[in-house]
């Protein structure tokens, strides 16, 4: 269990999607030829671009689309970005906003003391009550929050990170601000509408999707890989 010598540049370790969106946007098309300070492999790249197209950032030509031109003005992994643009459509763009909010963290939104594990894990419980899996438990949390006008207690008394809620809002009104300019109107709202919201979000993961096959295990549509629900 040797470290390497060298890490290994992030570039190679990493979904290229957003990368190769942002090149394609720049007007740079030959990406397999493009001078990269550490090439990434060339089948990274290849998967990018297929994931690009089932996104309907590109054509057929590898080209950008309308819908990739959008995609490229946020700062969000293509995925995320395809469910803010298509959530116009089912009438829930302010759902989605805080939910992609939420889920560009990077960071833990919940914490569990030692001494308050009980309390902590009722609190979690409490958000995901009603069901919608870990996206609506995220949204439920941040609107929550939000209607308490951003209490620092609301986040001591349900065990959620204020740091990290704080960072959530500050990049909701960035996409916000990013929804003026690719046309989306971010104040439509249908909060009671958990369907819609999830319709919104599996448009732009769709490739996550998985089926279960007769022996009991999870097998992703797409690459018929074997996956398994978290936790």
């Amino acid at each position: 269990h040797e470290l390497e010598p060298n890490t290994v540049p992030e570039i190679m370790r990493t979904n290229m999607s957003n990368v190769v969106l942002m090149l394609k946007s720049l007007g740079i098309h030959d990406l397999l030829h493009f001078d990269f300070m550490d090439s990434p492999p060339p089948e990274t790249l290849i998967r990018a671009l297929e994931q690009l197209y089932a996104l309907g950032a590109l054509n057929d030509r590898g080209e950008l689309t309308k819908m990739g031109r959008r995609m490229a003005e946020f700062p969000l992994d293509p995925m995320l970005s395809k469910s803010v643009i298509v959530s116009e459509r089912y009438n829930c763009v302010a759902e989605v906003l805080s939910t992609v909010s939420m889920l560009s963290l990077g960071a833990s939104v919940f914490y569990r003391p030692k001494e308050k594990a009980v309390h902590a894990d009722t609190a979690r419980m409490n958000f995901a009550r009603g069901g919608g899996g870990d996206h609506i438990t995220l949204l439920r949390c941040y609107t929550e929050w939000a209607n308490t006008e951003y209490s620092t207690q609301w986040c001591y008394e349900n065990f959620t990170q204020i740091k990290s809620m704080r960072k959530a809002r500050d990049i909701r009104d960035q996409l916000e601000g990013l929804c003026e300019r690719v046309e989306v109107d971010a104040s439509i709202s249908t909060p009671d509408d958990q369907e819609a919201i999830l319709k919104a979000i599996t448009s732009g993961f769709f490739y996550n999707t998985a089926k279960m096959g007769k022996n009991g295990e999870y097998q992703t549509v797409k690459q018929r890989r074997t996956v398994y629900i978290h936790p």
